[in-house]
């Protein structure tokens, strides 16, 4: 599973968390990677969680984990190379040991994100509730709420579908995640499902929907914990 969005801000790492907990508590065995060798924010995360249950003597579920080290060749085709050996080796490890792996990729466009996605069988894309985010999917009129095209994003997506049907007959399911998403009915709200339910026929994507805006999901970063973990820690 790749949790996968070229726009920062969109929750994937929250996303990724929550998930690899979810299957943890369903009694799954789970690996995770983590390819954004520079921000780290998934890595963080699990090495917070770890200091949680060191320093609060707490059983927590967790992850085999992974970080995919970006290539130090300068050349484009040998760091391809070396990035897609690093990427092989590291997957092919954890799906030896695991149920299900989660990967948690960058923000922006990177070879290294790319070569997951055709290697995923889910691809999970959180975006905020809002156009502003919806662009990373595809440009919409602004008057008629019209889609012109798909973005640069849903082509590279539909890339690795066929890269990976071409590699070993596989398929990728899309899910779009609508995240941050208002407790009230609001109009950006109705617009958003309207646009959405569109460009999902259009494109090749289902529609779930995600978390709510709320500070917890920030607050619990710092003590590596997700929603499903809370009731398991002794103070706070």
């Amino acid at each position: 599973i790749v949790i996968g969005n070229e726009k920062g801000g969109s929750g994937k790492t929250t996303t990724t968390m929550h998930l690899i907990v979810a299957l943890l508590r369903l009694g799954f065995k789970v690996g995770s990677i983590d390819i954004d060798s520079r921000q780290r924010t998934l890595s963080r995360y699990v090495e917070n969680r770890r200091q949680t249950i060191s320093k609060q003597g707490v059983s927590l579920p967790f992850s085999e984990h992974l970080v995919i080290q970006k290539s130090p060749f300068n050349l484009l085709e040998e760091a391809e190379a070396d990035e897609s050996e690093r990427f092989s080796q590291g997957i092919e490890s954890l799906m030896e040991k695991n149920d299900f792996v989660v990967i948690d990729s960058p923000g922006n466009d990177t070879f290294l994100s790319r070569f997951a996605h055709s290697y995923a069988d889910t691809v999970i894309t959180p975006i905020n509730d809002s156009f502003v985010d919806l662009d990373v999917l595809a440009t919409v009129d602004g008057t008629t709420l019209k889609i012109i095209r798909p973005s640069i994003y849903s082509e590279m997506v539909w890339e690795q579908k066929l890269l990976r049907a071409k590699r070993d007959g596989g398929s990728i399911e899309w899910i779009v995640m609508r995240n941050r998403l208002s407790n009230i009915d609001a109009r950006n709200k109705r617009f958003m499902n309207q646009v959405l339910s569109e460009l999902a026929r259009r494109i090749g994507f289902r529609v779930a929907p995600g978390f709510s805006e709320r500070v917890i999901y920030r607050e619990l970063f710092l003590q590596g914990l997700t929603v499903l973990d809370v009731m398991d820690v002794s103070n706070n």
